[in-house]
């Protein structure tokens, strides 16, 4: 129980920061109080209601079904990514993109370590493949930890650090690539790690499946973000020498 309420209450922080993030962004970006009110209303009843649909979706059986193509990534992993391609895309231009403190982006990412501290405890309860966490090839804990000294250090100089927290967001996305790998193959080419034991499905019924369809989602919206955010701060003051 205190496992389920490890990723249930790691989900309802970040919910709570995207929406304390956004709102801040709809403040600064718009005077009218009705759009204000309105466009608030709408971005804490869209996250909400993402959540209820995963909940809704991972109380039936029906993303059990490990056969290819997989239904869990089809339902819930494709709709995010492409929600995050289309809105960053279209919104790319926006005020309110630069309304967000760069460092907020950054420090975002610092959530992964909860995350996989989480792993490791779920990998203790057998709900999750040794592979998938930092017993495994997963080492997007020595990321997240190098996201927080690095955030750090350039706290108080953040815009003259843009390049190198422009390559660290890049880099972020490469062990998030590498993550959705390791599941993938975990589950559906096994052999190449030898002979090991079959993935759990018990990870995808909730709370465990906020990770692939809230959590990692919602850490490469904030990379994109950010890398949309600091390449317009890059572009605006190379204008301006």
């Amino acid at each position: 129980m205190m496992l389920q309420l490890g990723y249930i209450g790691l989900s309802i922080l970040m919910t709570a920061i995207l929406i304390l993030l956004g709102l801040k962004a709809i403040s600064k970006t718009f005077g009218d109080r009705s759009i204000v009110r309105k466009k608030s209303v709408l971005l804490i009843a869209s996250l909400i209601g993402w959540h209820l649909y995963v909940f809704i979706l991972a109380s039936t059986d029906f993303m059990l079904d490990l056969r290819f193509p997989p239904k869990f990534f089809i339902f819930t992993i494709l709709p995010t990514f492409v929600f995050i391609g289309i809105f960053l895309f279209k919104n790319r231009n926006n005020s309110w993109v630069q309304c967000i403190p760069p460092h907020w982006l950054f420090f975002y990412q610092s959530f992964r370590i909860g995350i996989e501290v989480l792993f490791v405890f779920t990998v203790a309860k057998g709900i999750l493949h040794p592979n998938v966490s930092i017993a495994g090839y997963n080492f997007d804990l020595i990321y997240a930890v190098t996201v927080l000294v690095i955030g750090l250090l350039t706290f108080k100089h953040f815009d003259k650090h843009r390049h190198l927290i422009i390559w660290w967001n890049y880099l972020g996305l490469v062990f998030i690539a590498i993550i959705i790998f390791l599941f993938q193959s975990t589950i559906y080419i096994p052999e190449i790690y030898g002979d090991i034991e079959p993935f759990p499905i018990e990870f995808l019924k909730y709370p465990y499946i906020l990770v692939p369809s809230f959590l990692m989602p919602s850490a490469v919206f904030m990379h994109v973000l950010s890398l949309v955010q600091l390449r317009k701060i890059s572009k605006y003051s190379s204008n301006n020498l």
